[in-house]
C-alpha cells in the first residue's frame, strides 16, 4: 500500500492509502480483449456496473474507445454514443464513482454533464490539447497514464534504455503540465501504463519497482487485469488469466500501489483484502522458546 495521500473529485476528498482501492472497468465496446464485446449493449454494461459496485468497486471505469495494442481511435460522436446512457443511468441508481476512460475533450465534457468524476486519460493529456484546461474547470479527478506512442503503434518494438527513470520522467512531466493549465495536484492520480508500449521485461520492471515513482508524491493507480504479460508468462489467453492477475494485484500493493482497475472485482478484493490484513500486522518477533504460543504448522 501507498502513503496517505488526499483525492480531490468534483469537491469530494478521499484519503487514498488506508486500504486499496479498486476499479471496475466497463468496457462499453465491440471489441474489448476480454470479454469480445460482452457489454456493448448499455442494458447490460448498465447491468455489470452496478454488480461491480455491489461488489464493493470504489470507482467505475467506463470506455467506450478500445485502447487495446492496434486499435484505432473511433469518432468522438459515436463514443458519446457508447457511454453517456451508461454514465447517465449508474449515476441515478448508486453514488460510486464514475471515471470515463477517454483521450477526448468532448466525451469528457459530456461525460462530466453526465454525471462523471474522474477523466481517465491514458494520453496524459497529449493527444487532446482541450482535455487538460477540461480538468481544470470542471474540478474532475484526473488519472494520466504512461503510454509510448499510440494504441495502434504502442507495441511496434518498444525500446527503453531506462524504463522506470523514462516512465517517472514522463509522468512528472504531465503532472507539472495538468497542474500549468489549473489542475489541483489533489485530483492527479498517476498510472506507470503495464502494457502500453511495453515489452514483458517492462512491465516486470515497473510493477517490481513501484517505489521508484512514490518520489511523484500522487496515488498510483495500477491496471494489470488479464494483461498480455500474463499470458506471455503462463503461456494462457485472457479468459485463463484470473491467476496470474491476482498475483499481479497482490504484488503491485506490495509495491505501492494504492488503486487496481481489474475486470474481476471479487476475486482481487479478496486477494488484497487478506495481504492488507497480512501486511497490517508488521514484523512480529520469533517467540523465546518456552514462551508465548507454539508456532502452528
Amino acid at each position: 500500500m501507498g502513503e496517505t495521500r488526499r483525492f480531490r473529485a468534483r469537491g469530494k476528498t478521499f484519503e487514498l492509502g488506508r486500504r486499496t482501492w479498486l476499479v471496475g472497468v466497463v468496457n462499453v465496446t465491440p471489441d474489448s480483449f476480454f470479454n469480445g464485446g460482452l457489454y456493448f449493449e448499455p442494458a447490460r454494461a448498465i447491468e455489470h456496473a452496478l454488480a461491480l459496485a455491489a461488489e464493493g468497486a470504489d470507482i467505475i471505469d467506463i470506455g467506450g474507445e478500445s485502447s487495446r495494442p492496434g486499435s484505432s481511435p473511433i469518432p468522438a460522436k459515436e463514443e458519446k454514443k457508447r457511454i453517456l446512457p451508461v454514465v447517465e443511468v449508474l449515476k441515478q441508481k448508486n453514488e460510486v464513482l464514475i471515471s470515463v476512460d477517454t483521450t477526448k475533450a468532448d466525451v469528457a465534457e459530456a461525460a462530466l454533464a453526465a454525471g462523471a468524476d474522474i477523466i481517465n486519460d491514458i494520453s496524459a493529456g497529449r493527444f487532446d490539447p482541450r482535455m487538460l484546461p477540461v480538468a481544470a474547470r470542471s474540478g474532475a479527478g484526473l488519472i494520466l497514464m504512461h503510454m509510448k506512442g499510440t494504441p495502434r503503434t504502442m507495441q511496434i518494438a518498444p525500446h527503453y534504455d531506462d524504463v522506470l527513470g523514462e516512465v517517472r520522467a514522463f509522468l512528472k512531466e504531465r503532472l507539472e503540465a495538468a497542474e500549468a493549465c489549473g489542475v489541483r495536484r489533489e485530483a492527479i492520480l498517476l498510472d506507470p501504463g503495464i502494457g502500453f508500449g511495453k515489452e514483458l521485461e517492462h512491465n516486470l520492471a515497473l510493477l517490481n519497482n513501484l517505489e521508484a515513482l512514490a518520489a511523484l508524491e500522487r496515488p498510483l493507480l495500477v491496471g494489470i487485469s488479464r494483461k498480455s504479460f500474463i499470458g506471455k508468462i503462463l503461456k494462457l489467453e485472457a479468459p485463463d488469466r484470473l491467476e496470474g492477475t491476482v498475483a499481479a494485484a497482490v504484488v503491485s500493493v506490495l509495491h505501492g500501489a494504492s488503486l487496481l482497475r481489474v475486470h474481476d472485482l471479487q476475486a482481487v478484493k479478496r486477494a488484497v483484502t487478506v495481504a492488507e490484513a497480512i501486511l497490517s500486522q508488521g514484523t512480529a518477533k520469533t517467540p523465546v522458546e518456552g514462551q508465548g504460543k507454539p508456532y502452528v504448522h
